[in-house]
């Protein structure tokens, strides 16, 4: 690839003498650790508790007594190899239905303890925590992630390849009791193994680690030591429980049925009532395969995507929700992902250029305006048999207005060789009533060498008849990539062509015909003659470039010249310049509403910004950035300015304003894009938030309030409210109420 150019070698140049500078200025690791012999030290025998556990906090029961001990936790972040400033102490024992983890987190300052969050699912980097990673196929690439904070809030996870795909929507079965007291504070995990997926061993060995978060100090600190650069995910580096025996999963059957009420108002019509139903299945074919199946899926409870101002003429991406199609995703995920374009994911770059998807389960039951389209059923069986993983998804929709009934089927096979690297294929098949198929299949193959880098290979093919997808041109996608990541240095590129007739109508694939290349370069510099105040400054590059296939020229490019800092106690800053080339072939509406577009032609400009988020465990932080620059044949300045409020753990509120000022010499316009949000929670198992978003692109304010009570594991009582309006009239566009009530029976 063929990338550098007069602008970039001064700035490449310039990395060079300060990753020189900085590296000889770096802090060394406190102790310096050889992290493999760590890694077998840290093991643990499997022991049974002699009674029951109850998940208070108190770790009183005589079984703590006798369990295994984990301790001595070792910094990643900010010291690397120096001792936790307050160490954790973490027990484990088990009987035949759960595995029981007790910790006592030492602290001689409970009263500066940091909780900011009641919610299922919280912020694990806004408040002190404690995390645990569970292997259990002991595979060191897979497994299940669990997080608490003092006041017994839950997140789960699933994590695949190592964090190459991590699930934070999976939710599980259990419980924590938690406990804060004058030394520290205090919790008692129970994992069911029904939960759990491992293998058939009448003897088994699980990895684990275990992570603990002192926010106030923005400390990372674990059992089993990590680089800096890695985090709990990195389960090839995680310690052991060892001598697991007699472990059973129970039937594993799962019934969840729901009942539903529905009341919608449309401008000028009366109110529409529903009453529904249906349920979800889910069945342990193996303690590795697991068999879900869904009748009359419904996801009124979801909350409502954030709104976006596209600045492009492609289209935007909204990220998937639904439970049902985020639990066991990272199987069907295909390649490497997105390898980061855009220029960092903290704002210096906005409406970045969004990868290729292979397979995006929003292209199902959503119509391309977000708005739901009824599903009949569906079945999907995933999980894991020896070195192979599995994934195959098949959903009948229902036809609705000008989307017929259509049949979606997605199959993977990936299969784990070497020590952590894999080859897959995968095959997807939408077949709607009375038209014609849409195919495409596909192979990928992923690397990991020297724990540092990473090489991914991915092709695929679509097979689309002619007249459904007329003209001539490739249907073949294809895509190498690389990545390296170390204390110093991080750098990436990527090379992908897409062809002009690859129709891929179950993924995300924003542009066709070209060929796109992207580098990007960075060196961590931590100096440490700052090193009180700064943790560290990352200068960094990237140039990502689009041609149209059979040498028809520049389509894109973009660069990024980005200077961030990091403070110690979290706070971000970064300035930066973003340097655009556009060619348009053909005019298109920038702004629909008022009538504006940019016509054909070529077009360089420029955007010099700055932006800053404060620490994000204060009471009271700000995001801000500040923008200005040419823009096609015009100027753009854009400001974001926001704040949140964190007034105790059970209420926080955040307000944000996107603002455009844009000149063309198609016209000018100003685009205000607000955002409010409220979330108060009554306990850990009831919650309200509230999402109020005003957009002037639309003419719209829209507002999406949910309140959930966990009335028992996994089971809730929703009662949302959705309403529309628009802002010149204040007539009301669309007003619903739902009611929504699910109910878990687990075997």
């Amino acid at each position: 690839m063929t990338l550098m150019t007069p602008l970039v070698r001064p700035f490449t140049c310039l990395l060079f003498a300060l990753s020189t500078v900085g590296a000889a200025a770096q802090s060394p690791p406190t102790a310096t650790i050889d992290y493999e012999t760590a890694r077998r030290d840290r093991r643990l025998p499997a022991t049974r508790a002699q009674g029951p556990i109850t998940l208070d906090g108190r770790l009183d029961e005589a079984s703590w007594a006798g369990a295994p001990l984990a301790k001595d936790f070792v910094q990643n972040d900010p010291r690397e190899g120096a001792p936790a400033t307050y160490d954790t102490e973490v027990r484990l024992l088990y009987d035949d239905r759960a595995l029981y983890i007790g910790v006592f987190a030492r602290d001689p300052e409970p009263g500066l303890i940091m909780v900011n969050e009641l919610r299922k699912d919280f912020n694990t980097g806004s408040a002190d925590g404690f995390q645990v990673v569970i292997d259990t196929f002991h595979d060191e690439r897979n497994g299940y992630q669990f997080a608490i904070n003092p006041m017994g809030a839950k997140w789960d996870a699933q994590m695949s390849n190592e964090g190459r795909d991590n699930n934070a929507n999976w939710d599980g079965i259990w419980d924590v009791g938690t406990l804060i007291g004058d030394d520290g504070w205090y919790a008692e995990i129970e994992i069911p193994f029904k939960t759990l997926k491992f293998g058939p061993e009448a003897m088994q060995t699980w990895g684990i680690n275990f992570q603990r978060r002192l926010r106030r100090r923005n400390e990372n600190s674990y059992w089993s030591p990590l680089r800096r650069i890695h985090q709990l995910s990195r389960v090839s580096m995680a310690g052991a429980i060892e001598g697991l025996q007699g472990l059973r999963p129970g039937a594993n059957i799962r019934v969840k049925p729901y009942a539903l009420a529905n009341f919608n108002k449309l401008a000028g019509v009366n109110v529409d009532k529903d009453y529904d139903a249906g349920f979800d299945v889910k069945y342990g074919v193996t303690s590795g395969l697991t068999w879900d199946f869904t009748v009359n899926t419904d996801f009124s409870q979801v909350e409502a995507d954030e709104q976006q101002v596209n600045l492009t003429r492609f289209s935007l991406f909204f990220p998937e929700k639904r439970d049902f199609f985020l639990e066991n995703s990272g199987v069907f995920q295909f390649g490497a992902g997105n390898t980061g374009g855009g220029g960092g994911a903290n704002g210096g770059r906005q409406n970045a250029s969004q990868d290729m998807i292979f397979f995006f389960s929003r292209q199902i039951g959503l119509s391309s305006t977000g708005d739901a389209i009824p599903l009949l059923a569906g079945s999907r069986l995933t999980g894991r048999v020896g070195g192979w993983s599995l994934g195959a998804l098949n959903i009948q929709q229902r036809e609705k207005d000008r989307s017929p009934s259509t049949n979606f089927t997605a199959l993977r096979l990936r299969r784990d060789i070497l020590a952590n690297s894999d080859l897959g294929v995968m095959m997807l098949n939408k077949d709607p009533q009375g038209a014609d198929h849409n195919r495409a299949f596909g192979a990928d193959a992923n690397f990991r060498f020297f724990r540092d880098l990473t090489l991914n290979f991915a092709a695929a093919k679509s097979a689309t008849p002619q007249a459904r997808v007329p003209g001539t041109g490739d249907d073949w996608y294809s895509k190498s990539s690389f990545g390296y990541r170390g204390n110093f240095w991080e750098t990436r590129g990527a090379y992908q062509t897409i062809g002009s007739r690859f129709n891929d109508e179950m993924g995300f694939v924003p542009r066709l015909g070209v060929d796109n290349s992207e580098f990007y370069l960075g060196t961590h510099i931590r100096p440490k003659r700052f090193q009180g105040w700064l943790r560290e400054t990352f200068p960094h590059f990237q140039i990502e470039n689009f041609s149209k296939r059979g040498g028809g020229g520049l389509e894109s490019r973009y660069m990024d010249w980005h200077w961030p800092v990091t403070l110690q106690n979290s706070t971000f800053i970064e300035i930066g310049t973003n340097p655009n080339v556009e060619v348009i072939e053909d005019r298109f509406a920038i702004n629909s509403r008022r009538g504006i577009f940019v016509a054909p032609g070529r077009y360089e400009f420029k955007e010099h910004f700055i932006l800053a988020n404060s620490n994000s465990a204060a009471p009271f932080s700000m995001n801000l950035r500040y923008g200005i620059g040419d823009f096609y044949d015009g100027y753009r300045r854009n400001y974001t300015v926001g704040g949140t409020y964190r007034m105790n753990q059970h209420l926080n509120l955040s307000l944000s304003d996107q603002i455009n000022d844009i000149d063309l010499s198609s016209g000018s316009y100003v685009t205000h894009l607000l955002t409010g949000r409220v979330n108060f929670y009554f306990s850990t198992k009831v919650f309200v938030n509230a999402l109020v978003q005003y957009n002037t692109d639309t003419n719209q304010w829209s507002s999406n309030v949910r309140l959930d009570i966990i009335h028992r594991p996994l089971s809730d009582l929703y009662l949302v409210y959705n309403e529309r309006h628009d802002s010149r009239s204040g007539a009301l566009i669309s007003r619903a109420v739902i009611a929504k009530m699910t109910y878990l029976f687990a075997f």
